[in-house]
């Protein structure tokens, strides 16, 4: 079975089944994914094109990624021992065994990385962005306050009577089975939409920064990245042309690429562009619609990284479980009904048998 890209545009039950029919299927899966949850769930092994060549490792992508990781740690410290190199790399090994998952697979892959050659292990040659959010200040403890808020489209309600008061450092996944609730939401707090009912207010204390899902009224201009991002300086210093390139280097676009036109970039290179934005303005305040779109393995992986150590208040609604699960702690979900909020992780709320019974029943009232 060959598979490109299969969890593109699923919800999350469905992606749950299918990695577990993959995981239990009896034949070879070949499948190209930038899910790395989906990618831990079903693979064995992961072939990596780099270096020129494919190489092959046995294991799921989190063990490759981390592995290629110590390697390049490795690398770096030129005096190390090459005995205390193996050393290290075989405990990695032995605690990536240890906690495989999946009990029909668990015995195999086990088998799997312990036949696998400490030497084969290598840096992987991908660059990585640079992605920090920090803060312009510190906010206070009111964030957010929302109150009866309703939204519809041509006379299908999307969400209606929320009412949710943030808090300092929550970082929420924003949910609903139907995707435009969440995006009407974002437009709403953003001002860019009116609702049908209700009100909101931010703290004066907070200042806010938005990853749109549509990014194309951003780039309808001819300017470089360099005289795009200046728009978005806030001091004489980042207007200059040393700063501004120093900032897109951070984001890959070294040398001759930060001459780039703005109208002629690829959609990863657009959303990477709009995260230089929105590290520019230095909000406590991050909304973020689908961010991994368009997005590599790469900018996904430091993206999701930045999140987990950024100190504001994060609003978050995406497709990739990994990213859900890792930078959330507080789940909001949008229904025709209200909204359902709760304290906890994303798999705890997907997974939870009661809570299941009460969306099913949110969802039916407009049924």
């Amino acid at each position: 079975m060959i598979m490109d890209e299969p969890t593109n545009d699923l919800d999350y039950e469905t992606i749950g089944w299918l990695e577990n029919f993959l995981a239990n299927y009896e034949n070879c899966v070949i499948v190209v994914s930038h899910d790395r949850h989906f990618l831990d769930a079903v693979c064995t092994h992961i072939s990596d094109i780099d270096f020129g060549k494919i190489n092959h490792y046995s294991g799921n992508y989190t063990f490759w990624y981390e592995s290629s990781q110590l390697a390049a740690r490795q690398r770096a410290q030129q005096n190390k021992k090459a005995e205390e190199k193996r050393k290290e790399l075989q405990e990695f090994i032995m605690r990536f065994s240890a906690n495989v998952a999946k009990s029909k697979q668990a015995t195999s892959r086990k088998k799997m990385l312990e036949k696998l050659n400490v030497e084969e292990i290598q840096p992987s040659s991908r660059r990585y962005p640079a992605i920090i959010f920090e803060r312009e200040r510190e906010a206070g403890d009111q964030i957010l306050n929302v109150e009866n808020l309703s939204a519809s489209i041509d006379g299908e309600t999307l969400f209606k009577n929320v009412d949710i008061n943030l808090s300092k450092g929550d970082k929420v996944v924003i949910y609903s089975k139907d995707s435009r609730a969440a995006t009407a939401f974002y437009e709403i707090l953003n001002g860019h939409t009116k609702p049908d009912s209700g009100s909101f207010q931010w703290g004066i204390t907070t200042n806010q920064s938005y990853l749109p899902l549509d990014n194309e009224d951003f780039f309808k201009n001819n300017l470089s990245l360099v005289d795009w991002l200046r728009q978005y300086a806030k001091t004489e210093e980042e207007r200059e042309e040393v700063f501004l390139r120093g900032f897109l280097g951070k984001m890959l676009f070294s040398g001759e690429e930060a001459l780039k036109k703005s109208s002629v970039l690829s959609g990863g290179e657009k959303v990477r562009c709009m995260l230089s934005r929105m590290m520019m303005l230095r909000a406590n305040v991050l909304m973020l619609d689908e961010p991994t779109n368009h997005l590599d393995l790469e900018s996904i992986t430091a993206f999701n990284n930045s999140l987990k150590n950024f100190k504001g208040t994060i609003l978050l609604t995406t497709h990739d479980h990994e990213f859900a699960q890792t930078v959330g702690t507080r789940v909001i979900e949008l229904t025709p009904n209200g909204a359902i909020d709760r304290y906890m992780t994303f798999d705890e709320y997907m997974g939870d048998k009661k809570l299941k019974e009460l969306r099913d029943k949110m969802y039916a009232v407009e049924a």
